[in-house]
């Protein structure tokens, strides 16, 4: 039964505002159990973990269903904006209705200034169930929001080797690039079967192509052409000549997506550090502890959850928003 003080007072599910914030916040970042433990020696509240995770999932349902649909205010930016990044990534999660794990997929977009400093990141992150059909529609909703006010600025995406990533980054961004970091595991592929059992001399050929690799603009065609020759090497196990095998046939089929010269040159970023760590401050830390599996609704919970936080202010503008005209008005 709807009671008209509790909907001007903001109550959700018996919870103050503060306390649901609270709750919210907790819940993103531990289970249940250990934000009961923590709520009464710290806050003097002696609750059910039912309770807990009652409120903590109306909120993060809420978020879940209208947080991507909501248009954020950025925060007053240091520097003009020159470069719109996009970046794709998964993290694989325990999940309760399956035999093994299940990717869950992230996504970050980052605005840089000239001198290749990041800005502002928006975090967005979806659940194994909820991917294909809701990660691509709300990345490209943020990709549009973030772009509006630059027009002029370079999209650029960034992506280790998947197709699918590859797929959807050509339709939004005018150049790609194969992330750096991951293009220097298939330099060390290299460099083991170039000195399969001198260390040193391996670790000295690893650092100088991968440097290589960043400065000269011919580097990935010379990294082919070197794998081609050592795969004649019949004293290769078959361990060091699979892992070859592998790393030539990335450089072959990402050749045209991996002249990081030219943007190291052009003073833009050429790796996925922020989408990368996004996928643990957003999904393993949380999901990925020892003895958790997840259903799809409660992953999707938290996941919307958490992803509220990393953005400064999306948080804040958020709750303004349940603030303003309630939370059962909001559903």
């Amino acid at each position: 039964m709807d009671c008209p003080l509790e909907q001007q007072a903001r109550i959700i599910r018996d919870a103050s505002p503060r306390f649901a914030s609270q709750l919210r916040h907790k819940y993103g970042q531990l289970n249940a159990r250990a934000v009961q433990t923590d709520l009464e020696p710290n806050h003097g509240r002696q609750v059910a973990t039912s309770y807990i995770q009652n409120v903590a999932e109306w909120v993060g349902g809420i978020a879940g269903a209208k947080e991507a649909l909501w248009e954020s205010e950025r925060p007053a930016l240091d520097a003009a904006i020159r470069t719109l990044v996009l970046s794709l990534d998964g993290a694989r999660i325990p999940m309760a209705d399956s035999a093994g794990d299940r990717e869950a997929r992230v996504g970050a977009l980052s605005l840089y200034d000239s001198q290749g400093e990041r800005q502002h990141t928006v975090s967005l992150a979806a659940a194994p169930a909820y991917g294909k059909a809701e990660f691509k529609p709300r990345m490209e909703r943020a990709i549009v929001r973030l772009k509006r006010p630059f027009p002029a600025a370079l999209s650029l995406g960034i992506a280790d080797g998947a197709a699918t990533n590859w797929a959807f980054l050509e339709q939004h961004t005018e150049r790609q690039l194969s992330d750096f970091y991951h293009a220097t595991e298939d330099v060390a592929k290299i460099a083991r079967a170039a000195h399969p059992q001198a260390k040193a001399q391996r670790e000295q050929w690893q650092t100088e192509h991968g440097a290589r690799l960043k400065h000269q603009p011919d580097a990935v065609a010379t990294r082919i052409e070197e794998a081609t020759q050592l795969a004649e090497r019949r004293t290769l196990s078959q361990q060091v000549r699979d892992d070859l095998d592998s790393a030539r046939t990335d450089c072959s089929n990402h050749c045209h997506q991996m002249d990081d010269a030219r943007d190291v040159a052009d003073g833009l970023p050429i790796g996925s550090g922020v989408t990368e760590a996004a996928c643990k401050t957003l999904v393993k830390q949380r999901l990925c502890a020892s003895g958790r599996r997840w259903k799809n609704t409660g992953a999707k919970i938290v996941l919307s959850l958490r992803a509220l936080t990393p953005t400064p202010g999306r948080w804040t503008q958020f709750w303004q928003r349940i603030d303003q005209f309630g939370a059962e008005c909001c559903c």
